[in-house]
């Protein structure tokens, strides 16, 4: 029983380490690209009024960008839940219920 504890412990660690390599990397783009946002948008009036077209202007295009920024990470990291993270976390469950139904 203690080996297979230490292989679920890990297995489970290991999920850890890879759904870490891929949140801590997005997630400092996005506070960033947000930070750069705030701080445009704070003292750098004249360039974030601009007009691109219209009554467009680059100030309105980033703040899109956020929500788009948003969407595609989440897009992104579903995927690769689906691709990476969850065939792992199928097998830990699978795993214990294994180790459930013996006991």
């Amino acid at each position: 029983h203690l080996s297979i504890r230490r292989q679920r412990q890990m297995c489970i660690r290991d999920r850890k380490k890879t759904q870490r390599s891929f949140i801590f990397p997005l997630a400092a783009f996005f506070l960033i690209w947000y930070f750069v946002y705030v701080l445009l948008a704070a003292f750098a009036i004249d360039f974030m009024s601009q007009r691109v077209w219209g009554d467009i202007t680059v100030g309105l295009l980033m703040g899109l960008g956020q929500f788009v920024t948003t969407f595609a990470i989440t897009m992104g990291y579903v995927a690769f839940a689906n691709r990476r993270l969850d065939p792992i976390a199928t097998e830990i469950r699978e795993e214990l219920e294994k180790a459930q139904g013996e006991a």
